[in-house]
C-alpha cells in the first residue's frame, strides 16, 4: 500500500526519490506553496491532502506547537547539519515504511527518524 507524503522544501531530493522508488507518493511543497511558506501554512497544507508531512524542520518535532493527535502523521528527519546520514535515514526510513504500510499507523504520531533509530511520539 502507497503511502501519501508532503515533503517540505527542505527534504533533499534524494529522500524525495528513495520513497517514491518505493512506491509511495510524494508531494512536494514547492508544487503546492511559495518555499518560504510559515510553518502552520504547511501542515496545513499536508492536512488539506490527506498527506504524512515529511521535513527536517525541528519546529515540526515539538509537540507542543504541532500536537500529533492533530495530524496526519509527522516525520521529523534528523539529517540537519550531517549531509552525510541521508542515505542511512533515507534507508532506515524506506525499512520502516516496509513494515508498517498502512496509513492509519502515522495517524496522530510523530516519528522523530535518525541514522540509528526511529523515536515515536503520541498515538
Amino acid at each position: 500500500m502507497a503511502l501519501r507524503f508532503f515533503a517540505d522544501h527542505c527534504v533533499a531530493n534524494a529522500i524525495a526519490v528513495s520513497l517514491l522508488s518505493s512506491g509511495h507518493l510524494v508531494l512536494r511543497l514547492r508544487d503546492y506553496l511559495p518555499t518560504d511558506a510559515p510553518d502552520p501554512m504547511v501542515i496545513a497544507k499536508a492536512q488539506s491532502l490527506d498527506a504524512i508531512l515529511l521535513s527536517i524542520n525541528g519546529d515540526f518535532a515539538d509537540i507542543i506547537n504541532y500536537p500529533p493527535h492533530r495530524f496526519n502523521g509527522i516525520i521529523a528527519l534528523r539529517v540537519r547539519n550531517h549531509p552525510q546520514v541521508t542515505a542511512q535515514v533515507s534507508a532506515r526510513l524506506v525499512d520502516y515504511l516496509a513494515m508498517h504500510p498502512n496509513p492509519d499507523h502515522y495517524i496522530g504520531k510523530l516519528f522523530i527518524v535518525e541514522s540509528h533509530q526511529i523515536r515515536i511520539r503520541g498515538g
